[in-house]
């Protein structure tokens, strides 16, 4: 799937909160096709919810944003648990590994905020994109 862009949950909550890098994800939503993983949709309205926005309110924001959310897959689960001896030293969760098995699977580019990621990209032959210089 060329042009198909995956965000990670700290590339989406940035854009939402107005955070440095917003402008990398609202480009990527404005010229590629994007996605988000189930475990990264999941991630995304649990730490809106902890920010105070209702269920509603957070619905109705993320239908207005240009991504398609994306089942996670038998082979999205199997390629996470093999990913896990390479991602457990970066401090990775689970939601992190099910998000690049999914870019993983798509032959995408994947944006996060998520400095650790990098460490993990050449091993896992994955093209991750930082969406600020000051990530963390």
């Amino acid at each position: 799937m060329k042009g198909t862009i995956v965000l990670d949950a700290s590339a989406v909550l940035a854009f939402l909160q107005g955070e440095p890098g917003q402008e990398a994800v609202l480009h990527a939503l404005q010229t590629q096709r994007c996605v988000v993983s189930a475990a990264n949709e999941a991630e995304i309205i649990s730490k809106s919810l902890d920010r105070g926005l209702t269920f509603e309110t957070i619905t109705a924001i993320l239908a207005e944003l240009s991504y398609t959310a994306v089942d996670t897959a038998v082979a999205d689960g199997q390629q996470a648990g093999l990913m896990r001896s390479l991602t457990r030293n970066a401090g990775l969760s689970l939601a992190d590994q099910l998000c690049l098995a999914l870019a993983h699977r798509l032959k995408a580019k994947v944006l996060t905020a998520d400095r650790a990621w990098t460490l993990v990209a050449e091993p896992l032959a994955l093209d991750v994109v930082l969406i600020r210089g000051d990530a963390h």
